[in-house]
């Protein structure tokens, strides 16, 4: 596995969202919970979790006979890798300038606020 795989595309990132909500699966198993929301092609699932594999994205057991993938990172470590890279590209790495507009893009809960302003004193005091 490839110590930094590529950030992966908006379909990719669908397929690992499957894999980290239920855990690891066959071709087909991913292909009926993503046909569920939308449609989708068998042999597009099958092609996209091949060149996932190549990328280092998902691992793949070969030991039966319908192969299992599953997510090589864990979700989090993704969304880390594209908040850090959201950062740079996108606000040129101001957290300010992030921040703000992940706020300002859509109506924001006070429960959600107050979770925000908790992890901001967490790492404020260096806990994260």
């Amino acid at each position: 596995m490839p110590d930094n795989p590529p950030r992966p595309t908006d379909a990719e990132l669908e397929i690992l969202t499957v894999l980290w909500s239920r855990g690891p699966g066959t071709v087909r198993d991913i292909h009926e919970a993503i046909s569920a929301r939308k449609p989708a092609q068998y042999t597009t699932v099958l092609k996209m979790l091949q060149i996932m594999a190549e990328k280092g994205l998902v691992l793949r057991d070969e030991k039966q006979r319908a192969h299992i993938y599953e997510a090589a990172r864990p979700c989090e470590w993704t969304q880390k890798q594209l908040a850090g890279d959201l950062l740079q590209r996108g606000v040129s790495g101001s957290a300010a300038r992030l921040m703000q507009g992940a706020l300002s893009a859509r109506k924001t809960s006070k429960a959600e606020l107050a979770e925000l302003r908790k992890l901001l004193d967490e790492f404020e005091k260096g806990a994260r």
